[in-house]
């Protein structure tokens, strides 16, 4: 079934061809050396002292996700949090199997690119990207979803919102091809009258997301994360 993204201030787009493959080697300049085998490390040291049950969800992505206290937000749900701040979506390709295949998970809430933009990355290279972590998941977990956050607007870097909401627009047009993607678009209630991130919503360096912003977000995917919406 489709997941049923019934919220007003949601867009989901479900469609009906399903995609298949598998991983592509990694683009052409993209670092080599693995920069974050201390926190991969500790993730697997955190699997073997308490498993994660099978079936459940999976977050990942960058500080954003790193940041989101799902246990207590989301205390009836079974939540792994494999957030790692400053990363990019091209980190989640590479170690997607010890973030996310290993734990079987029925959904996957992605929220990176963020990083990726403020890095200089095309907003084609995110989507690319994002099309590499499909393919890796889908490949070995083909019943799998995968809930892609929008890139969210910030304070600090609303200099490069074209860029992200370009972005934006060609991962919600990848998720238009597959019934297993879901789409959020956090921006137009994120911003004010002035049509500008509201304040309130993030912490003193105008980034990350505040307490207000966590249960803004929470509130409107909380939903979404419920075996019954698809």
């Amino acid at each position: 079934m489709k997941l049923a993204f019934a919220l007003a201030l949601l867009v989901a787009i479900p469609a009906a061809a399903q995609q298949t493959g598998t991983v592509a080697a990694p683009v052409a300049g993209q670092p080599t050396g693995d920069r974050w085998e201390k926190e991969m490390s500790a993730f697997e040291a955190a699997d073997r002292a308490t498993p994660f049950p099978k079936g459940g969800i999976v977050f990942v992505g960058s500080s954003t996700i790193r940041q989101w206290d799902v246990a207590t937000y989301f205390p009836d749900l079974k939540i792994l949090n494999r957030g790692f701040g400053g990363s990019e979506l091209a980190d989640a390709v590479r170690h997607v199997d010890r973030l996310v295949l290993k734990h079987e998970p029925r959904l996957v809430v992605v929220y990176a690119g963020d990083n990726d933009i403020a890095g200089g990355r095309l907003a084609e290279q995110v989507a690319v990207e994002f099309e590499r972590f499909v393919r890796a998941v889908h490949t070995r977990l083909p019943q799998t979803r995968i809930l892609y956050l929008a890139i969210k607007p910030s304070i600090l870097r609303w200099i490069q919102i074209d860029r992200m909401r370009a972005a934006n627009d060609l991962i919600r047009a990848t998720c238009a091809r597959d019934d297993r993607l879901g789409y959020v678009d956090f921006d137009s209630f994120m911003l004010g009258w002035d049509e500008r991130p509201q304040p309130e919503l993030f912490v003193a360096d105008g980034l990350h997301l505040s307490a207000q912003g966590y249960q803004l977000w929470s509130a409107v995917l909380r939903p979404l994360l419920l075996p019954q919406s698809y």
